[in-house]
């Protein structure tokens, strides 16, 4: 599986490249630090699944979670963030986002939702 990983935090991006290798399931990630590179890198790159960033400077997470729908609805997209209010996730889950994971979170918190949304 191809993963975007989308946070403007460098140690997130890291933390959670980590933790998807370590699975074995996950071919090849690629990251990116704000929505405008993440549009381009989910046009170039074709990923099955993306984790997304709310709060990034340039162009928030939801406004890119509805670019990147527009691109491809198929792929799955789960937000990420510290922003854990109830209606930031129900706007995130109407966009179409697959699911949603507040942070911080553990690595088998992030397991669990990547099993969920690849099945």
């Amino acid at each position: 599986l191809r993963v975007l990983v989308v946070d403007d935090s460098e140690i997130i991006r890291i933390a959670i490249t980590n933790r998807l290798e370590s699975t074995g399931k996950f071919r090849f990630i690629v990251t990116a630090q704000d929505g405008i590179e993440a549009i381009e890198a989910f046009s170039r790159e074709s990923p099955d699944i993306v984790t997304l960033d709310i709060s990034m400077p340039q162009m928030d997470g939801l406004e890119a979670l509805k670019k990147l729908q527009e691109i491809n609805s198929k792929a799955a997209i789960i937000i990420i963030s510290a922003l854990s209010a109830r209606k930031t996730a129900l706007e995130a889950m109407n966009l179409g986002a697959a699911s949603y994971l507040n942070k911080p979170f553990t690595k088998p918190e992030l397991l669990e939702v990547l099993e969920e949304v690849t099945g």
